[in-house]
């Protein structure tokens, strides 16, 4: 296994993700996007790219803020993201630009693309989706649904979301939201909800069960049998 340090570009915004892939395959391989929450590329998208490597694909951990850049704190993080939410073309924009850094490694098949995320990400993701991406697959997890300040193009993708049914970030009808956005513009969408799962539930440091916000190691392990059957799906092939 190999990884290190993805550097790629949007006009002058420098951006530095983290790369891992499997170095002894031979011929390009399918590639998957994995979005960060709201604090930046971290050590638990890391890990969750060295693991989907391991699995024959092409990971990359994706950078919003540039040059590699994580909050210090909760504060910070929130006027980080208060930037990309301000202007979500912005978000969709370097989100596109990621998956173009991918397309164009000579390690990757640029036509088996997929794109995941958490939180922010799982936001991210889907409006990579909504760009019209010619991208295979795009799973959201516990996500949030509001729409971006521009139009819904056809969504190529396959979609998954995966949902905390009690997260007070996704109430019922944000999703509801959303399912009749996927159902007017994607051919194939699916949501996996989880009872008594709040948000941020595949985070072990997520320990706010009053707020909401409460790791939960049983969706986890079946958010993550459903994920890798899904990437399995829509990209090995």
């Amino acid at each position: 296994m190999k990884s290190e340090a993805f550097n790629y570009s949007d006009g002058a915004d420098h951006f530095i993700g983290h790369l891992a892939w499997d170095e002894t395959l031979d011929g390009p391989q399918p590639s998957v996007l994995i979005a960060p929450a709201f604090g930046g590329l971290s050590d638990f998208e890391r890990a969750r790219a060295e693991e989907l490597a391991a699995l024959g694909y092409v990971a990359i951990a994706v950078d919003y803020y540039g040059n590699g850049k994580r909050a210090g704190s909760p504060e910070e993080a929130q006027a980080l993201m208060g930037t990309l939410q301000a202007d979500r073309k912005i978000l969709a924009r370097r989100m596109v630009a990621a998956c173009d850094a991918a397309k164009a490694l000579p390690q990757v098949d640029a036509g088996r693309i997929g794109a995941m995320g958490y939180c922010l990400g799982g936001k991210a993701v889907l409006d990579l989706a909504r760009t019209g991406a010619d991208i295979r697959a795009c799973a959201s997890l516990h996500g949030v649904y509001d729409r971006p300040n521009f139009e819904t193009e056809t969504i190529h993708a396959s979609v998954l979301v995966l949902h905390g049914w009690d997260d007070p970030l996704a109430p019922p009808e944000a999703l509801q939201a959303l399912a009749a956005e996927l159902s007017a513009h994607c051919a194939d969408w699916q949501v996996l909800g989880f009872g008594h799962t709040g948000h941020a539930f595949t985070n072990p440091n997520a320990q706010d069960r009053d707020g909401g916000m409460m790791y939960d190691a049983r969706a986890t392990a079946r958010a993550w049998e459903a994920l890798t059957g899904f990437l399995a799906e829509t990209l090995q092939n």
